[in-house]
């Protein structure tokens, strides 16, 4: 196993050699700590008379905010699907950067204007607003990415995507 500054660390979930800074898209999902559900709960179609949806608490309410707010400080980004769950969410992200001709690998150290560093900033604010308004909240450290590399498999995602909510009770025990 690897270390940094002498102690033991876990391996990067990123594809090795790839520039998540680079022109794509990214199916990103991004759990709470022992997934708790700090973001509300789901409401059946039953309960709504429609679909499947989230009824959000405070902290659902400004992660849904925060998302929708990423093309602000990375304007180079452009939001696709979302969805908010009770300990998840799950969204597409696009990096579209017309004049950028580099490839710069992913590798273990201080990075901006990539996927790593949007995700980061977003769970940073979310974060920042529990702690400024004594809201217990708490992210997982890490982050699920995938590399969406053809127009089937972004159809595939944001159907998952805008299904969720309905599969939640067959997923969750009762």
């Amino acid at each position: 196993m690897e270390k940094f500054k002498n102690k033991y660390r876990i391996p990067s979930a990123r594809l090795k050699g790839y520039d998540y800074g680079s022109n794509g898209l990214y199916f990103v999902t991004i759990c709470t700590k022992n997934r708790k559900f700090y973001f509300g709960k789901i409401v059946t179609a039953a309960e709504t008379h429609n679909r499947a949806s989230l009824h959000a608490t405070t902290m659902g309410q400004i992660a849904q905010k925060n998302w929708a707010e990423i093309p602000k400080h990375y304007p180079f980004v452009e939001l696709d699907e979302f969805v908010i769950m009770p300990d998840h969410i799950h969204g597409i992200i696009k990096i579209n950067k017309p004049d950028y001709n580099e490839w710069n690998p992913n590798q273990f150290s201080p990075q901006s204007k990539n996927l790593g560093a949007i995700i980061r900033a977003f769970k940073s604010a979310t974060k920042r607003f529990a702690n400024l308004n004594n809201i217990e909240f708490e992210w997982q450290p890490r982050f699920h990415d995938r590399i969406i590399r053809d127009k089937n498999g972004l159809i595939a995602v944001r159907k998952y995507i805008k299904n969720n909510p309905q599969k939640w009770r067959k997923n969750t025990p009762l």
